[in-house]
Order: structure tokens, then sequence, then C-alpha cells
């Protein structure tokens, strides 16, 4: 149960439901709406990572996924399954995400992404050796872009983990 309530989207600025109206009711949503213009902030970021980069969508919900596993966030988790199924991981490949799971789904591009996904979380800087194999295997911006998945997602889980934000019920989300 969440840590205190979940704002009532009827009070909330227009601008913020102008931005949330296409988007699927999630309680993240409710949540994050207590924090104002920074949340409309939060949201252009988030729409931008999604929808407006060049790092392939695959690997981008690895990063996603191994980011919210590693930080202990079953929400996140929980909905970014449905994301990278959409946008056509498998599911062998999901589960090669999991801490000490089998990885052998897993290609050489996505495995260093997982890894290199473990360091920024964990130690905050990739050593020298595997930036530069990343740099090798991706074009800058797509390493640029990764960085900035990998961040933004470590920062959705603490939002989610310490607001104890409730994943919705089942059919409550397309």
């Amino acid at each position: 149960m969440a840590r205190i309530p979940y704002y009532d989207l009827s009070q909330a600025p227009e601008s913020y439901t102008r931005l949330i109206a296409a988007r699927p009711p999630l309680n993240l949503y409710r949540m994050l709406a207590h924090a104002g213009k920074t949340a409309e902030g939060f949201l252009a970021l988030g729409s931008a990572i999604l929808r407006e980069n060049t790092l392939d969508a695959k690997l981008r919900e690895i990063a996603i996924l191994r980011t919210g596993i590693l930080c202990g966030a079953s929400y996140e988790v929980h909905q970014h399954r449905r994301v990278a199924r959409r946008v056509g991981l498998s599911d062998d490949k999901i589960d090669a995400l999991g801490k000490d799971a089998d990885r052998s789904a897993l290609d050489a591009t996505e495995t260093l992404v997982l890894e290199f996904t473990d360091q920024v979380v964990l130690h905050v800087k990739a050593p020298d050796a595997m930036f530069e194999a990343l740099c090798a295997r991706l074009p800058h911006g797509q390493v640029a872009e990764l960085v900035l998945v990998i961040g933004f997602y470590m920062l959705v889980s603490r939002f989610l983990e310490n607001f104890e934000v409730d994943i919705e019920p089942p059919g409550a989300v397309g």
C-alpha cells in the first residue's frame, strides 16, 4: 500500500493532465502528480527516452528491466516486462535479465548492455575496457542514450520504491 495517498487527478493542473491524457492509467502518474512542475519535466524526459531515441528498443528494455531488478523495483519490472514483450523481447531474454540467471538467450550486444547496466547501477562508472567495447558496438549517441536510460530508471525505481506505488490490479492497464 502506498505510503501517502495518491494525488486526486481531478485537482491536477491542466498542464499535467494533458501530459498523461494519452497514457495508460498508471498509479505512477497518480503519485507523481504530487511533484508539481517537476513531474512534468520527469514525464517529458521519460517520453523522450521511450519515444524519441535511436537506441534499439530491445536494448533499451534490457537496460530498464535490469535497472529495475537491481534496484528491487517490482512495479517497474512488472510494467516493463509488458513493454519489453511489446517491442519483441522474448520471454527467454526477459528471464535472462534476472539476478544469477542463465544468460545464454542473450546475444553478445545484449549481454554487454546488461553488464554495462550492472556497472552503471552498482558502481556509477563502467570500466574503460567495457565502455570502449560498448562504443565499438553502438554509435556514441546511443551510448549516451543508454547511460541516460539507466540513470532515469534508477530515478524511477527510487521514486516507486520510496512511495511504495502499488501495481495496478489485473485488467486495469491494457
